[in-house]
């Protein structure tokens, strides 16, 4: 069966609008976070988060394989449970990987099947399928919530002046947690860059790295449990 054309949800020859690795729903303005604004939450049955997931067949074994592995991270850190697509489901992640499409995700539940797009060669790494999929279930990047001044600093003389849009602040759903300069969310510290000069700085002298994270960091975990009501493990 072809779940890709199955679905008329998925509307792939209708590119959505991104910023940066963000799928945006043309109704809302860049700086309106869609998961705080609209509702972004999956649906919960019992004590768990049931999502759906097809991946596209254009995958190697091994790569499927890897964002299996971050889906299984998921499951077992969280009360999110990722489950194989099936024709009665109405609401799960398509991953698909398409040339020069990149990394990226919408934020948080958008109705129907919605894409995750994982480039081959390019978007497979466990930090990166990480960081994806925490969009889809509701989380922005650390780096733009609205305290971030106090813990970072945003060289903006340093940006692209077309990529300077990444770095505004939005109202986002970080559960009332710290500042987490480990998190699979943050970006590094070159991001952007238009000479090779650090487009972020750690305002504290004992943070010299971060937006290196190998996956998620234990603050990502608590934000998906707290922001699903999820039972302490």
């Amino acid at each position: 069966m072809d779940v890709f054309k199955s679905v008329p949800q998925l509307q792939a020859d209708k590119e959505p609008k991104r910023y940066d690795d963000i799928a945006m729903p043309k109704i809302l303005k860049r700086n309106a976070d869609p998961c705080t604004i609209t509702g972004c939450k999956w649906f919960k049955s019992g004590e768990f988060v049931y999502i759906p997931f097809y991946i596209d067949t254009n995958y190697s074994p091994a790569e499927r394989n890897r964002i299996l592995g971050v889906l299984e991270r998921f499951n077992r850190s969280t009360c999110i449970r990722f489950v194989p697509f099936k024709t009665k489901n109405s609401d799960y992640l398509y991953f698909y990987t398409r040339p020069n499409d990149g990394c990226w995700s919408y934020i948080g539940r958008q109705g129907g099947g919605q894409f995750i797009s994982l480039e081959k060669n390019k978007c497979l790494r466990t930090s990166t399928v990480s960081h994806e999929v925490l969009h889809a279930l509701g989380f922005n990047h650390e780096q733009v919530r609205i305290d971030r001044d106090q813990y970072i600093r945003i060289l903006f003389q340093n940006i692209k002046p077309e990529q300077k849009f990444n770095f505004w602040k939005v109202e986002t759903n970080n559960m009332g947690s710290p500042y987490d300069y480990n998190s699979v969310m943050h970006y590094k510290k070159y991001a952007f860059s238009k000479n090779g000069r650090p487009t972020i700085a750690a305002r504290s002298r004992r943070v010299h790295s971060f937006g290196n994270s190998y996956g998620m960091s234990n603050t990502d975990i608590n934000r998906v449990n707290k922001l699903y009501n999820c039972r302490e493990k």
